[in-house]
Order: C-alpha cells, then structure tokens, then sequence
C-alpha cells in the first residue's frame, strides 16, 4: 500500500532546478516547474546519474553524466518512451510537500 511521506517545503526548492530528497530509502529528485512539483527516482537508468543535478529545459531533465533526457511529468526517456523513470504521486499541505511511494 501506498505511503504519503513528507520530503521537503516548498521554500527549499528553486524553480527549475532540481533537488534530491529521501524517502523511506529511496532517492527521489523534486522539480518546481512554474509552481507545480514533480518527483521522479534519481537514478537515471543508464549508468545511476543523479537526475536531480542536470539540467532542467521545460520538463525535461538532462542527466549530467550522460546527457540523457527524461520528461520529469511521465518519467519518459526522450529517445524511447519505453525506458522510464519511476514518478510519484506529488502533495502540496501549504509549504509541505509529500510524495506517494
């Protein structure tokens, strides 16, 4: 069964860049893109980058270590949709954010 599970505030994220975060064991990067919070696993699935410090363009990430790109809304890998990131479930309570895993 699902878990809500309290991550980060609102005031600890900057628009448009990335933030890594833990929850029960799983490492997970936010996005605030234009206000709205999305959460996606760190691990980009190629060789473990840390999505959650590449570079944002819209609502693409681009992991920094090999430049793959993966939508932060669907967890799509732009080259083939079917490889993917897992997304979670995202809550804003006023500043609080809380992830579903």
């Amino acid at each position: 069964m699902a878990e809500k599970v309290k991550v980060a505030n609102i005031s600890e994220l900057e628009e448009d860049r990335g933030t890594i975060v833990e929850a029960k064991g799983l490492c997970i990067a936010l996005f605030n893109i234009e206000g709205k919070i999305y959460a996606i696993n760190n691990a980009c699935p190629h060789a473990e980058g840390p999505l959650g410090e590449g570079d944002l363009e819209e609502t693409k990430v681009i992991c920094p270590w090999h430049g793959w790109e993966f939508d932060v809304i669907t967890g799509a890998f732009e080259e083939d949709p079917d490889v993917k990131v897992d997304t979670y479930p995202v809550e804003v309570n006023g500043d609080e954010i809380f992830v579903e895993i």
